[in-house]
């Protein structure tokens, strides 16, 4: 019987370089798509999938993400006060029960893999998730689940651990993590292997890693080796490749887009995909973007 996926870790360490000046004094977690910072979409999509505790791996300049998914009383008490009730009930259905955060430090930029190793005492021995917050997800039309509660789904299934992937042309899998697939079930198949950016015109697939993972608590111990890959740091993707060797891997189709808001061009499409989402501003978006288009 697999063990139900309680926990989610959030790497929401890194610097912002792509978007300074404006993350100089505020977290690229922080910019908003639309009116909702990224990491809340990100948690958002997390509650959705039934995770009950959000663990977050923080730096320096990191504390705003910590006020977000707190209290704020005087804010409360003037929305209170002004009679402002939508936007108090919102506020509040956001905020996490008490408890249900844990935040601890990345002292150092060591990578993605030494991040989620951070947070090992907090996940202890149990299947968790990993949510990049850079990466915000929209279901498909018609579809309710985003990304990782899909994953959910088939790790219910399989067990073992779950890597979400997206397809893109093959002329572009020298960018990303790919994965090699084997037996198909439909939207979910078995993982053969893994390679962290293969050279053009080598990718085992067209599947790259879209980032969300469930992964047992043995991978902890691989990273623990502090073995650095692709770009000197301790990458995730090469502890996979090794617990690949001893527990199964599957891949979910994520029925949906994945959006980069780490860069400019996926920031800014994911504001026009999540307006569009939206019934309260689609209809105005869509006047303004056909203006804009002359």
């Amino acid at each position: 019987m697999t063990k139900r996926i309680r926990k989610a870790v959030f790497p929401v360490a890194g610097l912002g370089t792509r978007f300074l000046p404006a993350t100089k004094a505020v977290p690229k977690e922080m910019l908003t798509v639309v009116d909702r910072p990224v990491v809340q979409h990100v948690v958002d999509e997390a509650r959705e999938a039934g995770i009950e505790h959000f663990v977050f791996v923080t730096g320096r300049g990191k504390a705003v993400i910590e006020d977000h998914f707190d209290m704020a009383y005087e804010l409360e008490d003037t929305l209170r006060r002004r009679n402002k009730t939508k936007e108090y009930d919102a506020l509040m259905a956001d905020l996490p029960p008490a408890g249900a955060t844990s935040f601890t430090r990345q002292q150092a930029p060591l990578g993605l893999g030494h991040a989620v190793w951070c947070a090992r005492e907090i996940i202890g021995d149990e299947p968790f998730a990993v949510l990049l917050p850079d990466m915000i997800t929209l279901p498909a039309a018609g579809k309710t689940a985003r990304c990782l509660a899909q994953a959910v789904e088939a790790y219910e299934k399989h067990g073992g651990n779950i890597i979400a992937v997206e397809e893109v042309k093959p002329e572009e899998t020298h960018q990303y993590g790919v994965v090699a697939t084997g037996e198909d079930y439909g939207s979910s198949f078995e993982i053969t292997g893994m390679v962290e950016k293969p050279p053009q015109g080598a990718a085992p697939s067209n599947y790259i890693i879209s980032g969300r993972y469930i992964l047992e608590p043995k991978i902890f111990e691989l990273l623990e080796k502090g073995e650095k890959g692709a770009g000197g740091e301790i990458q995730l993707t090469d502890a996979m490749i090794h617990l690949a060797k001893e527990r199964p891997f599957h891949g979910v189709r994520f029925d949906g887009r994945t959006y980069d808001t780490g860069s400019k061009l996926g920031f800014l499409a994911a504001n026009i995909a999540f307006g569009l989402a939206r019934g309260d501003i689609a209809e105005g978006l869509k006047a303004e973007i056909r203006k804009l288009l002359g």
